[in-house]
């Protein structure tokens, strides 16, 4: 079963379009650098998760996506062609 992704840059391109569309298929992947950085849920995941776990992680520090993105700059030379060619992979990869 073929992962469900998003790359980083789709991610800053698109906002959270890019996030809900994704949760329709089930968790999210986020890929930066080509590496496997994130999984985004649906609230309704992450609660029977934090009920299965014992603790209340609904009261557990951490970043949204967009505080995570905006921490690690991008540090990639690639070109908007590159990155295009990638997406458009990407993209018929989920199909």
């Amino acid at each position: 079963i073929p992962m469900n992704i998003v790359t980083a840059a789709e991610l800053k391109r698109r906002g959270m379009a890019a996030i809900e569309e994704g949760l329709r298929r089930g968790p999210l992947h986020i890929v930066k650098r080509n590496q496997p950085t994130a999984v985004v849920i649906s609230q309704a995941d992450y609660a029977r998760l934090a009920r299965g776990k014992g603790t209340n992680l609904v009261q557990a520090q951490g970043m949204t996506v967009l505080e995570w993105l905006l921490k690690h700059p991008s540090v990639n030379t690639r070109s908007k062609a590159d990155i295009d060619a990638t997406l458009h992979r990407d993209r018929d990869d989920w199909s």
